[in-house]
């Protein structure tokens, strides 16, 4: 920002380009807006950030974010209203939000927290994998990887697998593919492979 810029205004501006998907000059003109918004406004937008943070907690069951010792989802398990006896490991909180948004899975969910990446030093001690492991006894039967198709979704995936496999528990993958209503001549090699490779019998 110019040197006119007076310094809280620009340090505002650096605090919200930290964010994911926030470059500078989005970041500029959010600061900018607070800087026009009421005091009280502010002050209960920084509030609201602060009481999330502080009162938002991960479940002791799934590890997805919950108020409570456990989540909703894993209430609605224990209670039979989903099926325990499916695992559907996906990497953050928004991934289970995405899924459950569907309405099509009535398993429960395992968030990790990250993936597997040696070139940044996460390790499966860095992610949720203790957790996970902790609750392949019982009644599960599958492990679904909902995992990214990343090098680090796809290296964290075939990780879990070879942990999970020996103990008898089918482990599958999301197929990926061309998206409904898509066009051959627009999609990239990479997706052509995937729905060659993950076709349907019709």
């Amino acid at each position: 920002m110019a040197e006119y810029t007076p310094l809280p205004l620009i340090l505002a501006a650096e605090q919200f380009a930290r964010l994911p998907g926030i470059g500078m000059k989005t970041a500029q003109r959010l600061a900018y807006h607070i800087l026009t918004m009421p005091s009280g406004e502010v002050e209960h937008f920084a509030g609201t950030l602060v009481s999330a943070r502080e009162s938002v907690r991960c479940c002791s069951v799934c590890q997805n974010f919950t108020e409570k010792e456990t989540c909703v989802l894993c209430e609605d398990g224990a209670d039979g209203k989903r099926n325990g006896t499916i695992i559907c490991v996906v990497e953050a909180p928004r991934d289970v939000t995405a899924i459950e948004r569907t309405g099509g899975f009535d398993g429960s969910y395992h968030v990790l927290h990250g993936l597997l990446s040696p070139m940044d030093g996460t390790g499966p001690e860095h992610i949720r994998m203790k957790e996970l492991m902790a609750r392949l006894s019982g009644d599960v039967g599958e492990v679904i990887m909902a995992t990214n198709p990343t090098v680090e979704g796809e290296a964290t995936a075939s990780y879990i697998c070879r942990l999970i496999k020996p103990m008898g528990i089918k482990v599958s993958r999301l197929a990926y593919g061309l998206p409904v209503g898509a066009s051959l001549e627009f999609a990239d090699d990479v997706t052509l492979v995937r729905a060659m490779e993950n076709r349907n019998l019709i």
